[in-house]
């Protein structure tokens, strides 16, 4: 009697483990789910903190030597980055804002870097560069901008060029479409891409003023962003939602404008009937002039 009564106690221990267990394989498939959701490119069953360690997912950059800061400007959703050799300290900064130049300058000297270039992606109109006020402010430092956008600089820009820094580079793409003068900058492992207005995540810049064309932003997307690697993280100058990074690979997938045909695109960015930037008639005036313009 003693011995069935045990063999039923077993019987119902492992029954009431079936369901814990049920939750435990349920519970580690969800939590993959959403670590595959969160790193894009982790396989199924792989351990995500193994893959941190070398997974473009485990933080903003992972080129080797190299230094990156994503900076805000609050006002006009602006993203500034701040590239640097770890080694050589020499650094680059992308699209910085006037409002936050001291920030900016600050950080640079906190981190005992040699800026060498500030870049434009393109002539702004929401916001008024802080390159020309940082040149005074910085000796040695040189402004640089597409050949096509009509701004005054020290380098101008043309597809392919290159714009170095310590052992690392980026080059420059033309993606005119949001304006003429549009630039993506791309590094030089191809791991990220600095898309300007021309690609936002999920969006694209507007196309009805400064020589905007629906048609040339298509086309420039689609011939020299979508063509990088699906990992290449995506930084585009502007962001209204709180994100801060995307891929190629998820904006050519989800991005709800230029994952259409060219004829749905053309007709989505022809009636978006948006405001014009607060800041557009003076911001265009200074930015033309490297941002000195009665500051």
């Amino acid at each position: 009697m003693c011995s069935v009564i045990n063999r039923v106690r077993a019987v119902q221990r492992a029954l009431a483990l079936t369901p814990r267990l049920r939750m435990n394989t349920e519970a580690s498939s969800y939590s993959a789910s959403q670590n595959r959701r969160a790193c894009p490119g982790l396989s199924a069953g792989e351990d995500p903190l193994r893959a941190f360690s070398r997974s473009y997912c485990s933080r903003m950059a992972l080129t080797k030597g190299l230094l990156f800061r994503q900076l805000f400007e609050l006002e006009s959703s602006t993203y500034t980055y701040l590239l640097a050799d770890t080694e050589t300290k020499e650094a680059i900064i992308i699209d910085p804002v006037l409002e936050t130049i001291d920030r900016d300058l600050k950080l640079i000297h906190e981190l005992g870097l040699n800026l060498k270039v500030a870049v434009n992606t393109h002539c702004h109109a929401d916001h008024i560069t802080s390159t020309g006020l940082m040149k005074k402010r910085l000796v040695g430092l040189k402004s640089a901008i597409s050949k096509f956008s009509g701004a005054s600089a020290d380098i101008y820009l043309l597809d392919g060029d290159k714009i170095t820094f310590g052992k690392h580079f980026l080059t420059a793409r033309e993606t005119p479409g949001h304006t003429d003068g549009c630039m993506t900058l791309v590094s030089g492992d191809q791991s990220m891409a600095f898309t300007g207005d021309a690609l936002l995540i999920r969006g694209c810049g507007r196309t009805d003023f400064q020589q905007g064309c629906p048609k040339k932003l298509y086309h420039s997307v689609h011939q020299k962003i979508f063509t990088l690697p699906d990992q290449c993280l995506v930084y585009p100058a502007h962001d209204y939602l709180g994100q801060t990074v995307s891929t190629v690979g998820e904006e050519r997938q989800f991005n709800r404008r230029l994952t259409k045909s060219l004829e749905e695109f053309v007709d989505i960015m022809n009636n978006l009937n948006l405001k014009k930037p607060a800041k557009i008639d003076i911001a265009v005036p200074a930015n033309l002039v490297c941002g000195i313009h009665e500051v």
